[in-house]
């Protein structure tokens, strides 16, 4: 029943900027976490980032200080914001969220971002 549905792909050039939104359809359920991950052909699926209920979130190092991950806790929504985008962000993305440590993950369809050079 819990669906996540993302927006905002596209292609940009190298030092643009995007963002990702990702809504959950059940907007009376208060998630745990939500975040990020991101495939990168012939690549591992990577952890972008996450943010909590508390508000806190974590980053991988390779987007510190260029990502923004923001929720609104009313709509159930997280999004990604990204600047200063590089050819080596260029993935398909995957927004997430979970109820608790205990539950699995819910998952967005996936969001193509690429970013030439």
């Amino acid at each position: 029943q819990v669906q996540l549905v993302e927006s905002g792909g596209g292609v940009v050039q190298a030092g643009g900027s995007l963002r990702l939104s990702c809504a959950a359809s059940g907007s009376i359920l208060s998630f745990e976490t939500m975040g990020w991950y991101r495939q990168a052909p012939g690549k591992q699926r990577e952890l972008v980032g996450s943010i909590f209920k508390s508000g806190a979130t974590n980053y991988v190092d390779s987007v510190k200080g260029r990502f923004t991950i923001s929720r609104d806790f009313t709509k159930n929504t997280v999004y990604l914001q990204m600047n200063s985008l590089r050819p080596e962000d260029t993935a398909v993305y995957y927004c997430y969220a979970r109820l608790s440590r205990r539950t699995d993950n819910y998952w967005g369809q996936g969001s193509q971002v690429t970013v030439s050079s």
